[in-house]
């Protein structure tokens, strides 16, 4: 099977899966994630098709829709990656990223931040990572607290730096305290230059939003 067959394939196959989903990590999501990632490609380099598979099958390997296990998602990528007779090297090369790309999943057990071993991981997680900040993150983060049945604001919880994968997913939290706790974390962990420029307007578009909303709560007019 050609390039282009396949990632019409995966295409599809994501579609089909994530179509309609309410947490803000539907297709479109997807969808944009593929195109910022091409858009890194071609100022960075890297193997264009790894990249696109990846893009494309990143949330199919999330912990949120497979019962809190990467591990499993992954297996699901592979399967169906093998199931349109990609090579093995290529799925491979997929299957390590779409299994670290994700927030979550890069804190090892020190507390540290596991870094993508390769420039299209790189790539990959950076193209995820802008699209969970700016206007568009500020909607993703409200649609997903929305789905998860989060407080907006709840000024008695104080956000905390996460340092591990627990505290992260399950400490106690609002939408809020997830910009400092998640999303103003993002821009300085950008991995290529080309991303780290992007981010910069993006991360300012959020502290004036979080300056608005912090007035608004307290009555300033």
């Amino acid at each position: 099977m050609n390039m282009r067959k396949i990632l019409l394939s995966t295409q599809k196959f994501v579609e089909n899966a994530l179509s309609g989903e309410g947490s803000g990590h539907d297709w479109w999501h997807i969808y944009r994630v593929w195109n910022t990632a091409k858009h890194l490609a071609k100022k960075e380099g890297g193997d264009l098709l790894v990249i696109e598979l990846s893009s494309l099958l990143h949330d199919i390997a999330d912990r949120k829709f497979n019962a809190g296990s990467v591990k499993r998602g992954t297996e699901k990528v592979h399967a169906f990656l093998h199931s349109i007779k990609v090579e093995e090297k290529i799925i491979e090369q997929v299957c390590e990223i779409v299994q670290f790309s994700s927030f979550a999943s890069s804190f090892l057990p020190d507390g540290t931040r596991r870094k993508m071993s390769t420039l299209e991981g790189k790539i990959v997680q950076d193209a995820d990572r802008l699209d969970a900040i700016g206007a568009i993150g500020i909607a993703r983060a409200f649609a997903y607290g929305g789905h998860k049945g989060t407080e907006i604001y709840n000024p008695t919880i104080k956000p905390t730096l996460p340092t591990s994968k627990k505290q992260y997913t399950q400490g106690e939290t609002h939408t809020i305290n997830h910009f400092y706790e998640k999303l103003l974390l993002l821009k300085d962990l950008m991995n290529t230059k080309t991303a780290q420029k992007i981010a910069i307007n993006r991360h300012k578009y959020m502290e004036q939003f979080l300056k608005e909303f912090i007035n608004e709560w307290d009555g300033i007019l």
